[in-house]
């Protein structure tokens, strides 16, 4: 029998002189292996396990538990992560640009800007509202919109809260040669401190702005509506001071005039924009749905009564009208304050 050839051609490795190894030598590196995978993937390991059902999930699950404690307590995953960051399945890339991490950038601001917990409203996650505290300051301010609101809302919140109304007429956020609004803003907050800002401004917008270098913008590209919802922004920013103050900032509702309707459109999707980033300290109240859901109009049913609500120029609130509104905001104002 020993003449025989041998099919396996395991005699190859002894002709060469190579190394042979026996069946524990094998089950030594198999167990090594297990324990190293363990202590770098142990997050995966229970990841895996989680999903898994019957008797197979739950040995998974008990051996990636000590594992994945073993290995968040060595951070022994992270060094993984670093050492084989250079893998991808995915193809190539390039330069291109996007991407959720490292070396994203945006052609505005060489950026992607963080997302801070401020851009969530708690209410909206079912975290229940912050404790409230009672106002004591309020201001109201923006172009003609803001009147006759804010001598309602000062009716209404006296005594005990006292509202600054600060009106200026014939002003826009888009203008400002007449008037700059970013640093009217400061000045406000530095002189008043307000608790509370309402916003109500764009009877007079839709003039041309100055974009990336310097170029005049007109309205009402995405480009401008871009421009305006950063001075939006920053004014939004500046009155929710650092988060320790909250701002109402209204819609405007549709014009009669065709034109006019066509720009207040596009800067109402500009201040919702804008404010987006301060969603827990920048309430947007929308004015489309109460006055005109359906287009323009003069009057609305208000208590089963049809009540004209507009100015005769289709671009205002009369008093009726506004008192319709000061009912909103107070509303949006009693989520946050006492009085």
């Amino acid at each position: 029998m020993s003449d025989l050839p041998d099919d396996s051609l395991m005699s190859r490795f002894d002709e060469a002189g190579a190394r042979s190894y026996r069946a524990r030598d094998a089950i030594f590196v198999v167990l090594l292996t297990a324990v190293l995978l363990g202590l770098f993937e142990g997050r995966s390991i229970l990841h895996a396990g989680e999903q898994a059902t019957g008797l197979s999930g739950g040995i998974i699950r008990a051996v990636g538990r000590p594992a994945s404690s073993i290995s968040e307590h060595l951070e022994l995953a992270d060094v993984t992560r670093e050492a084989t960051g250079f893998i991808s399945p995915n193809q190539n890339l390039g330069s291109s640009g996007g991407g959720f991490t490292g070396g994203a950038t945006s052609a505005a601001t060489g950026q992607i800007p963080v997302v801070t917990p401020d851009a969530f409203d708690p209410a909206t996650l079912g975290l229940g509202t912050p404790p409230r505290h009672q106002l004591h300051t309020l201001l109201v301010t923006g172009d003609s919109m803001s009147m006759p609101l804010d001598a309602d809302l000062a009716q209404r919140l006296v005594p005990g809260v006292r509202v600054i109304q600060d009106p200026h007429i014939g002003t826009g956020i888009s203008n400002s040669q007449l008037l700059d609004w970013g640093k009217l803003a400061a000045a406000q907050v530095h002189s008043e401190h307000p608790e509370a800002v309402v916003v109500f401004i764009g009877a007079n917008e839709g003039w041309p702005m100055a974009g990336p270098g310097g170029r005049q913008v007109q309205c009402c590209s995405a480009e401008w509506a871009a421009i305006y919802a950063q001075r939006v922004r920053i004014m939004a920013n500046i009155y929710r001071q650092e988060g320790r103050a909250r701002v109402y900032w209204i819609t405007l509702p549709d014009p009669r005039d065709s034109a006019r309707a066509s720009v207040a459109r596009v800067v109402n999707a500009a201040i919702e924009v804008g404010v987006q980033p301060w969603a827990s300290q920048v309430r947007l109240i929308n004015t489309v749905p109460i006055f005109t859901p359906g287009g323009y109009r003069d009057a609305m049913p208000i208590g089963r009564v049809d009540t004209i609500v507009r100015e005769p120029d289709g671009i205002h609130l009369n008093e009726a009208g506004s008192t319709l509104l000061a009912g909103h905001v107070l509303s949006d104002v009693a989520r946050d304050y006492t009085r």
